[in-house]
């Protein structure tokens, strides 16, 4: 295939994927299974399953074959002659005091629940992510669309003005504000354009593909209420915020430390036991229990507890603060969410048609001569920048639910799964 037919060949495919409308739902499921962060996430915390059963089992045993030779250093010298030549083994297996096996295993299970909400965090803060990216890039094809529009309008009332200037009833400045107006429009497309592509970028980043891979156009942007109130929302944050579990899950794990530090006081020991063959004479047995005397607590095993106790302390008010940081984040979100909701009925029901009556009002009136130009221009451009900011506040509503639900682990956007 030439150069040629194959940059035809991906226009024709990237325009066949435009006119597709792309889902939330599938970039979520696909964001979920693919990007690099959450898997990461999902094998560390895989990995961190493996070490309960290895923190709570007992140091391997050690096996010690020998001997014991009189006359010279050979094996079985003097064997059967002297009383102290032998030969045989000995196994020594070392015990931990009683506890403490459980508790090591305990504690690395309690870490293992913290990289399990690690891989929770992981994966809300991906499908944020994706929310957000999808719902700028959905702003930039709505807000693309008002522009295209409002040019078309433009260059409508530019050939009226041009009309009248050439028939002596408009100015030149009339002319030349309107093709500024245009310029400006042009501008702010190419700036969506921008965005456009750095939003699709993102959204493929997100899901492990090449950054130039062509997706669809998002469908119609759309408003919907949120369902659950600020102290709703709070509550499920304290029970069921990764965030705040993970802290939980740290304190827990900081108490069990604590533990198995106050254990470390208590003495841990090793048992031996042995057989030695001496030939013609007896054979030789011996057991031996070593015990390991924490002789040195002042500076070893009260210096532990006083560190576990400490850290202990700051993984409770880590909790706490972590607590506090939700609530206000939390508050903060809706508080935006709540007011962009009102911003956005407000444009859609009062202000934008009440501005495009004013337009339309003032173009008519221009027509026959009855108003100026600048009227008729501030009107427009006051029409658009309502509709702009109508879909700007839109897009804030959008964001803020997106980080709420990040927050909170709560589903408040349809179209994606949590």
């Amino acid at each position: 295939m030439s150069v040629h037919a194959a940059g035809v060949a991906v226009l024709v495919l990237a325009a066949a994927l435009d006119a597709q409308e792309l889902k939330l739902e599938g970039l979520i499921s696909e964001a979920l299974e693919r990007n690099p962060e959450i898997l990461a996430a999902q094998k560390k915390y895989e990995a961190a399953r493996q070490r309960p059963s290895q923190a709570g089992s007992l140091p391997d045993p050690t096996f010690s074959p020998g001997w014991n030779s009189n006359g010279n250093p050979l094996p079985g010298a003097g064997i059967g002659r002297e009383p102290t030549s032998n030969i045989g083994f000995s196994v020594t297996q070392e015990v931990l005091y009683p506890g403490k096996q459980r508790l090591r295993s305990n504690l690395a299970r309690k870490e293992a629940d913290v990289e399990f909400e690690d891989l929770q965090l992981a994966q809300l803060g991906v499908i944020s992510r994706v929310k957000q990216a999808f719902f700028r890039l959905q702003h930039s094809y709505a807000a693309r669309d008002v522009l295209e529009r409002n040019r078309q309008l433009l260059k409508n009332l530019l050939s009226v003005t041009e009309v009248r200037y050439s028939a002596g009833k408009a100015a030149q400045q009339d002319v030349f504000k309107a093709q500024v107006q245009l310029s400006v429009i042009e501008a702010k497309i190419l700036q969506l354009d921008r965005e456009r592509r750095l939003r699709q970028a993102e959204i493929n980043s997100l899901l492990n593909r090449r950054p130039d891979t062509p997706l669809g156009k998002p469908g119609e942007p759309h408003v919907k209420p949120v369902t659950k109130t600020l102290t709703e929302l709070q509550a499920a944050a304290r029970e069921s915020a990764p965030t705040r579990l993970r802290d939980q899950k740290m304190t827990e794990r900081a108490e069990l430390a604590v533990n198995l530090a106050r254990k470390d006081y208590y003495p841990d020991y090793a048992l031996t036991a042995g057989y030695f063959n001496q030939a013609g004479m007896p054979a030789f047995y011996m057991f031996r229990a070593d015990i390991r005397i924490p002789l040195y607590f002042k500076g070893k095993q009260r210096a532990a507890l006083t560190e576990r106790t400490e850290m202990l302390s700051e993984a409770r008010h880590t909790y706490d603060a972590t607590g506090q940081s939700l609530n206000f984040r939390i508050a903060d979100d809706y508080s935006m969410a709540e007011t962009s909701l009102q911003l956005t009925n407000l444009y859609f029901k009062t202000v934008m048609p009440q501005a495009q009556l004013a337009v339309d009002s003032s173009l008519a009136s221009y027509e026959t001569g009855a108003v100026d130009f600048l009227s008729v221009l501030n009107n427009y451009t006051a029409a658009l920048e309502y509709e702009m900011d109508y879909h700007e506040e839109m897009l804030n509503y959008h964001l803020a639910l997106s980080r709420l639900e990040e927050t909170t682990g709560v589903r408040l956007i349809e179209g994606g799964h949590l």
